[in-house]
């Protein structure tokens, strides 16, 4: 009989292609998902409910089960859900995961992670990989993406989409802060590869190419045939003007902390490449279809598509 292994979020963005590569080597795949509907009527996939309340239901969910994917966590506040709950539930799902005699976890985490950030994603990241440490599974691995591109990834579209419609595009001062993204198929990869180790590894998964944003926006522009005029503006408007295209949008463009974050540099790594896929490459390559609908998080996450 084939291993069995658990995703979290099995139909959401990088934990589709953890499972599709899972299930390419011949392992049978469950997931834990609070979005059920989106599995296409021909899935493979066990599915099961990621309900943090229920910690005997995670517990059924998660026995037989010899190594756990763990994608779960929030991007930015929203009503209720904040990162601070995030943390919690993610202990509810290692402690489960424990009583359930899970054999290891491969989890998702950040690049530069630290309790000590003043920025709670950061903050909230390294609280998870600290439970995740004193979980008592017999063995574990962290992998420490910065920034996700390809498949139906958001960041990159979306300043695609911006690019394709806007006259004007600002970027906060000169836009030299460093950014090391990595492919999800590269970041999938890495995550079936640490899942087969025994060792207790915290791994930057980072791709072979670290750009500035000013050079991000300058490649997209270009692939995508964009005459929009790059205008540099002082760091403290981005998040101000990120808030109105929010208003039109109804989404959450860019918050105050993830710009800052990424001006302090905090989306780039010294580490050794651990991704193949050239960034610059690849948006030459997909420039044609980058852009052509907004990717709208909200809607992916919390409520229905209306129309952008």
């Amino acid at each position: 009989m084939s291993q069995v292994d658990a995703v979290t979020g099995a139909f959401s963005y990088s934990g589709a292609v953890i499972a599709r590569d899972l299930l390419a080597r011949g392992h049978q795949v469950r997931t834990l998902t609070g979005h059920p509907g989106r599995a296409p009527a021909d899935t493979l996939i066990d599915i099961q409910p990621l309900d943090f309340s229920d910690e005997r239901e995670l517990v059924a969910s998660l026995t037989g089960v010899h190594t756990l994917y763990n994608t779960y966590w929030v991007r930015f506040p929203h009503g209720s859900l904040t990162h601070d709950v995030a943390v919690a539930n993610s202990r509810v799902l290692f402690a489960a995961a424990a009583a359930a005699r899970v054999q290891r976890i491969v989890h998702v985490s950040i690049t530069h992670a630290s309790a000590d950030s003043h920025d709670p994603y950061f903050r909230g990241k390294a609280a998870v990989e600290q439970a995740l440490a004193d979980s008592g599974v017999p063995s574990y691995a962290i992998a420490r993406p910065a920034i996700l591109f390809g498949g139906d990834g958001v960041l990159l579209n979306n300043i695609a989409w911006l690019l394709r419609r806007l006259p004007v595009f600002a970027i906060g001062g000169r836009g030299d802060y460093r950014l090391r993204p990595i492919h999800v198929d590269d970041l999938a990869a890495l995550c079936v590869e640490l899942g087969a180790r025994t060792d207790n590894p915290t791994v930057d998964a980072v791709g072979p190419e670290s750009v500035t944003f000013r050079q991000l926006v300058d490649t997209i522009r270009a692939a995508v045939g964009s005459r929009s005029v790059i205008v540099p503006v002082p760091g403290a408007l981005i998040p101000v003007l990120a808030g109105a295209l929010d208003v039109m949008l109804r989404d959450t463009l860019l918050t105050a902390h993830e710009y800052a974050s990424m001006a302090a540099g905090l989306a780039d790594s010294a580490e050794p490449a651990t991704g193949t896929t050239v960034l610059t490459e690849w948006i030459a390559q997909h420039g044609d279809e980058l852009g052509r609908r907004y990717a709208n998080e909200l809607v992916r996450h919390y409520r229905k598509a209306a129309p952008v």
